[in-house]
């Protein structure tokens, strides 16, 4: 994959941000590149694919943890809130990654001409490792050699994106991924589920509400949605309050108790007993500790 390691550094350098993304012409697709290792961070992950070209990333989804290195794809398959940590970087071998983001009306598509079996598309673990199919690899090298061309892209980036996901479900990681395009399979229907919390992860929401949004009773609705993202829907809920909450404090200053207010906890001393449990630390100590550091390297 060294041809593709060295066309998306070129394009990822002049473009990363603070926060080690470099957002390309194409949406849905991005390099992360750093050049040291970083502590844990927590994020909410979209279904995506994250191609490894240097170093190595420790990334926990649910209650299993992966390491992956150079040569090795992580698969995240619903959106799924997760703690990542780059392991392996430095400024002579950078940590390149290339992340594109799943398609499920193209993996819907390619799912019906590919002729798969109902079977073959049931809901499996939400994140796997594996390492990089050659074909996908090429698929990523055509796709990218687009930025080179910025002219082509509205008219062979959609082609060449199928390309790529063709070949993921031609792959390993095709069975783990073909239930993302099964029209009004689990996956589909816990997603609208999913699309409810995140949008309103500060209100109270009994699981009557978020069970009909996914057209299921409560009971299969708990089934399915743990066997989707690994999390029952009140732990996802609790952790995207409290992913939100770290951003709320780290990104803009506001304090502990408002950050807990205003992503729905009604008790602070139950937002920093779970906030420590999840990351830690208690969130002023954590607060203080970043603007230290801001201090230092300012």
């Amino acid at each position: 994959m060294t041809d593709l390691y060295t066309l998306v550094l070129r394009h990822a350098a002049p473009l990363v941000n603070s926060a080690g993304l470099a957002h390309f012409a194409m949406p849905g697709i991005m390099g992360v590149m750093a050049t040291a290792p970083s502590g844990l961070e927590h994020d909410i992950s979209r279904p995506l694919v994250c191609l490894v070209l240097q170093g190595a990333k420790r990334v926990t989804v649910g209650a299993r943890t992966f390491r992956f290195s150079a040569g090795d794809s992580l698969l995240i398959t619903a959106d799924m809130p997760m703690a990542s940590q780059i392991t392996e970087a430095s400024a002579v071998s950078p940590y390149l990654s290339l992340v594109v983001e799943l398609d499920a009306t193209l993996i819907a598509e390619l799912v019906m001409q590919m002729e798969a079996e109902p079977a073959s598309v049931r809901a499996q673990a939400p994140a796997r490792v594996q390492p990089t199919e050659t074909e996908v690899a090429d698929a990523a090298l055509r796709l990218m050699r687009l930025l080179d061309h910025p002219e082509a892209i509205a008219i062979l980036h959609q082609q060449r994106l199928r390309e790529f996901h063709y070949w993921l479900l031609a792959g390993a990681l095709g069975p783990a991924i073909r239930h993302l395009g099964w029209p009004g399979g689990p996956a589909q229907r816990v997603a609208r589920a999913v699309s409810l919390l995140r949008n309103n992860f500060a209100q109270q929401l009994p699981i009557e509400q978020l069970a009909a949004a996914a057209a299921m009773s409560p009971s299969s609705f708990h089934q399915h949605f743990k066997a989707v993202t690994s999390l029952s829907p009140l732990q996802f809920q609790k952790q995207l309050r409290l992913i939100e909450a770290r951003r709320l404090m780290l990104s803009e200053g506001m304090n502990a108790s408002n950050a807990a207010f205003r992503v729905g906890y009604e008790s602070v001393p139950q937002f920093t007993r779970e906030y420590r449990r999840m990351f830690g630390l208690p969130p002023a100590q954590e607060t203080g500790m970043t603007k230290n550091r801001v201090r230092l390297t300012a």
